[in-house]
């Protein structure tokens, strides 16, 4: 139940609409729900007879269902013997069942290895441009970088920012970051900081920001440092700013 304020959906408050904003909401929870005595087929089947599907309409939709997330083929399968990939894929099968108008995602993707990470990406991909609208919270910034359209950053439960990925860096960051993994002596550090518009520090690793790199580039050479990546200034740069590196809580 909700501590404070009035959460709507769909615009109706969800203490007294429930229902009927359940049945028009898929969830993907983070956390695997999927019953592991039961096959494939079985899991969403059961998960369907929820939302009152007749037997014919739910043959044709898991049918369906199955062919968009890649398990066919393991229809009959138990989940316990599926991988992780799989059992996130059949997750999100099981969110679609009832065609919801609204996809919840939480953390999708945590644990899975790149190969089926981007077999979800693509997924989340597919049922975007077919208009849903989606929901998707993460911990990944470059996955919010490739999947969102707008988004939101949170910070100990207080929106910090908001916005596009590219609103956010413009606003919040400079284009480019220099990341120097050599242990600096006092006159190097104090030549990159005169050089850079900014310095934030992480171990042994110098960050060093700056809209325009030339002349930060030059110092750097200059230098003879040789452990440095040169790249664009990315969501993940504009969260830790606005967060701090500090491991949060």
């Amino acid at each position: 139940p909700p501590s404070d304020g009035v959460l709507e959906v769909f615009g109706k408050d969800i203490r007294h609409h429930g229902r009927d904003i359940r049945a028009r909401t898929g969830v993907v929870p983070q956390a695997d729900t999927l019953d592991p005595d039961f096959s494939v087929i079985e899991n969403i089947s059961i998960y369907a007879r929820y939302f009152g599907l007749r037997p014919d309409v739910m043959q044709h939709e898991i049918d369906e269902l199955l062919n968009l997330v890649e398990l066919s083929d393991r229809r009959h399968s138990r989940v316990s013997t599926l991988s992780g990939g799989m059992k996130r894929r059949l997750t999100i099968a099981r969110a679609l069942v009832n065609d919801p108008e609204l996809l919840v995602l939480d953390e999708p993707t945590t644990g899975l290895d790149p190969q089926a990470r981007h077999l979800v990406w693509a997924l989340i991909h597919g049922l975007k441009r077919s208009g849903k609208t989606i929901i998707l919270t993460t911990h990944y910034l470059e996955e919010a970088e490739r999947l969102c359209d707008n988004l939101v950053l949170i910070d100990h439960g207080h929106v910090v920012a908001r916005g596009t990925t590219k609103e956010l860096i413009a606003t919040h960051c400079e284009k480019t970051v220099l990341e120097i993994r050599n242990i600096l002596d006092p006159l190097q550090k104090q030549t990159i900081q005169n050089a850079a518009t900014r310095l934030e520090y992480s171990g042994d690793t110098t960050y060093a920001y700056a809209d325009d790199p030339t002349t930060l580039t030059t110092a750097i050479d200059r230098l003879g440092l040789e452990q440095v990546l040169h790249r664009q200034a990315n969501l993940e740069d504009v969260f830790l700013r606005l967060t701090g590196r500090g491991i949060r809580d």
